[in-house]
């Protein structure tokens, strides 16, 4: 294994990519952790004896010491950040925001956008879509609004207005840009939320937001590339992805690692997907393998149901749609495999159907998968996979963690 190392799920998230991404920050050094999808959503557990965090921008080697760099594929959400960096300093990381690197590109998050997504998926009742409710969605559609061609009316416009530029980090030093990006927000969405936060609070906010970090413009990760080893942190799991997810119980998310390999702009770079040994997921969706004895068997410590994510649900490791997420991805160049501290485990090997090319959700929900008994998971990965298991877990702790094989040569 050589380069930099790209972290990504192979599930439907949480696979434990916190946990590794701590453990090679941990294990070697890194100049930083990039973080180059996803946003204020992501949860990824890092236990360190007594210290426990949910990292949700900060990057997972932040208790190893390891900067964070937030790139413009990043959806950046100030006031949760703020709140992260309190809970830090609580675990004696020192002035945690001087660890923090922001692109002057990456959209802005705001309260506005996060009460249009609950608004719409409080709308959706039974049917919802098992959003985080965090505005994900809501600040990605927006931009994308703002970005139509003339004439490219949807009725969501017809119904709530014409949208003006979304707002970016580099706004927040600029208050009067600022201000008319966030004045055009608050009216477009004021026919679905009504008057919600006072704009003139949030500008105030995002600039001292603005004096608190450091925003970076131009290539900052192949500066830092250039200074040293790199660990790209993916959000979510691969089976959620804006493109190869299975709709509409997706992110809008790039979760494949097209987006760090392209920021490493030819950088030679190790592939590291992330699987639990068994398969989990959050809220609504398909789970051909779900299993309720499993989720009964394993009782998840920092897992729970969410008022708009839904209920944790649990089922076999399905190596069906593992071979989807690695193919999705291109290909990787090795594994993680996380919990392995639990036993008694089977796999689902095939369906009684082979994938179609398309209608993937509605054939998912349908399936019945084969199982099969799984003795080893390490050594059935890596057989089935063909590539080798470089970073293993047993536990929640770093102690339960073990970087198997060399990373970097």
């Amino acid at each position: 294994m050589a380069g930099h190392i790209v972290v990504v799920g192979l599930g439907f998230g949480d696979e434990g990519k916190g946990a590794v991404v701590d453990a090679l920050c941990h294990e070697r050094p890194v100049v930083s952790v990039v973080r180059f999808n996803g946003g204020a959503q992501a949860a990824h557990n890092v236990v360190v004896g007594d210290r426990h965090h949910t990292f949700s921008q900060f990057g997972s080697g932040t208790l190893s010491g390891v900067p964070t760099h937030l790139s413009r594929h990043v959806l950046v959400e100030p006031i949760a950040l703020a709140h992260e960096s309190e809970e830090l300093a609580a675990l004696d990381v020192a002035d945690p925001l001087r660890l923090l690197s922001i692109d002057a590109d990456a959209l802005l998050t705001t309260p506005i956008h996060v009460a249009a997504n609950r608004a719409r998926e409080d709308a959706r009742g039974r049917a919802r879509h098992g959003s985080c409710g965090k505005g994900i969605g809501e600040t990605v559609w927006y931009s994308l609004l703002a970005g139509a061609r003339p004439g490219d009316v949807v009725e969501s416009q017809r119904v709530l207005g014409v949208p003006g530029p979304p707002p970016v980090v580099g706004d927040c030093a600029r208050p009067s840009v600022l201000r008319g990006k966030l004045d055009a927000l608050a009216r477009f969405y004021e026919p679905l939320i009504g008057a919600g936060t006072s704009v003139d609070e949030l500008v105030a906010l995002y600039r001292d937001f603005a004096g608190a970090v450091r925003v970076t413009t131009g290539d900052e990760v192949g500066r830092l590339a250039d200074r040293g080893s790199l660990v790209f942190e993916g959000a979510q799991g691969v089976l959620l992805d804006q493109w190869r997810g299975f709709h509409p119980h997706t992110t809008w998310s790039t979760v494949t690692p097209d987006n760090a390999l392209d920021l490493l702009g030819g950088r030679e770079a190790t592939v590291i997907g992330v699987t639990r040994t068994y398969q989990t997921r959050h809220g609504a969706g398909p789970f051909p393998t779900e299993d309720r004895s499993v989720l009964a068997r394993y009782p998840e410590r920092h897992n729970g149901a969410g008022e708009y994510q839904g209920a944790w649900r649990a089922g076999h490791l399905d190596a069906v749609l593992l071979r989807y997420a690695v193919a999705a991805c291109g290909g990787v160049d090795a594994l993680a495999v996380t919990h392995l501290d639990v036993d008694g485990l089977s796999v689902a090997t095939s369906y009684d159907a082979p994938l179609p090319e398309s209608g993937l959700t509605e054939f998912l929900a349908e399936r019945t998968p084969e199982l099969v008994d799984m003795p080893d998971p390490v050594a059935w990965l890596q057989e089935q996979l063909g590539v080798p298991v470089v970073v293993t877990g047993a536990g929640p702790d770093r102690a339960d963690y073990a970087v198997r094989a060399p990373v970097h040569q």
